[in-house]
């Protein structure tokens, strides 16, 4: 009967409805992931953005209870304990500790509540320390990673094991991508805790604000791939629409695109109209001089992509921070 076929219509319909459940939703990536989804709304998509005030993730319970609250069909996980180097010091034990547990939670609640692909976000800094240049996809495992956030590392390194584990043995389809560095709006501006851009944005606004001058750690001669947090946030929804290996992915723009920092300085310093002077630190370290991560096999899938630039990218960070100067994180 007609009425019979329609049923049977609307039955796929609705089982082919997404909700979407992304955690560290309020973060630099998942504030990228709202905006640009925006833009790209399937009707089929229930997106939730979850923040830390919402579910203590290091919480067993309270990671089953959200889940069952929302009853995800997808995950894209970005939640993590994070800091730059200096945060990271001393403080290997907790790391990994904190990571293993909140990521062992989201990935057995993803596997009972039966979430059919669960997408996690790992880091470039957990490829071996002492490797060949540029690193694939292929080379997580093979050797250590750099000794000063080893703890932190280690624990992203066991998200691609347990996406393994959990595909052998149940039949999971829970995968990874290994974004370079990400920078944007609502990232954390702090100097000490944050990274690199963000670091230094907030370094040309005081010294422009103070009449000082403008100071860079070490040569700025480090060779580094950023990545526009709304470029990251369409290859994340491309990711969980489309990707369909266990296998992680470099989502990184061409190796022709690597910038020294002393010229993101410069591109920072224009975006802000600075003409103070500007200092080199040349008694404090660079850090590796180069870290080139290979985006071949992300230009395999997707070889149009098109990245925004650096210069563009920076400015609309910058613009951002100064329009946002009192809320932004600092």
């Amino acid at each position: 009967s007609s009425s019979g076929s329609q049923k049977q219509a609307m039955g796929t319909m609705e089982a082919e409805k997404k909700v979407i459940l992304v955690t560290g939703g309020s973060g630099l990536l998942g504030k990228a992931i709202q905006k640009v989804i925006q833009n790209d709304k399937c009707e089929r998509e229930e997106w939730i953005f979850l923040s830390s005030k919402d579910a203590n993730l290091l919480d067993t319970n309270a990671t089953f209870a959200v889940f069952e609250k929302y009853q995800p069909t997808h995950v894209i996980h970005l939640a993590a304990l994070v800091g730059g180097l200096y945060a990271h010091i001393g403080h290997n034990c907790d790391f990994f500790r904190d990571n293993m547990s909140m990521n062992d939670n989201i990935l057995e609640a993803s596997h009972k509540l039966k979430v059919k692909k669960l997408v996690s976000c790992l880091s470039t800094c957990i490829f071996p320390d002492k490797t060949t240049y540029p690193i694939d996809e292929t080379m997580v495992h093979n050797g250590p990673p750099h000794h000063t956030n080893f703890g932190y590392s280690y624990a992203k390194r066991m998200m691609d094991v347990l996406n393994k584990a959990y595909n052998e043995e149940h039949g999971c389809m829970f995968t990874s991508v290994v974004p370079c560095n990400i920078f944007g709006p609502h990232d954390n501006f702090n100097v000490s805790q944050g990274h690199v851009i963000p670091g230094l944005i907030n370094k040309a606004y005081e010294a422009k604000k103070n009449g000082k001058p403008f100071e860079i750690w070490g040569t700025g001669r480090a060779l580094r791939q950023f990545i526009y947090s709304e470029d990251l946030a369409k290859l994340f929804i491309w990711t969980m629409r489309e990707y369909e290996e266990i296998d992680p992915i470099i989502l990184a723009p061409d190796e022709t695109d690597e910038v020294a920092i002393k010229d993101v300085a410069s591109m920072i310093l224009d975006a802000f109209d600075f003409k103070g002077e500007v200092k080199y630190q040349t008694d404090r370290p660079d850090g590796q001089l180069v870290k080139t991560a290979s985006n071949a096999k992300l230009r395999r899938y997707l070889p149009q992509f098109q990245f925004t630039s650096t210069r563009r990218a920076i400015r609309d960070t910058v613009e951002w921070y100064i329009d946002n100067y009192e809320n932004a994180r600092k």
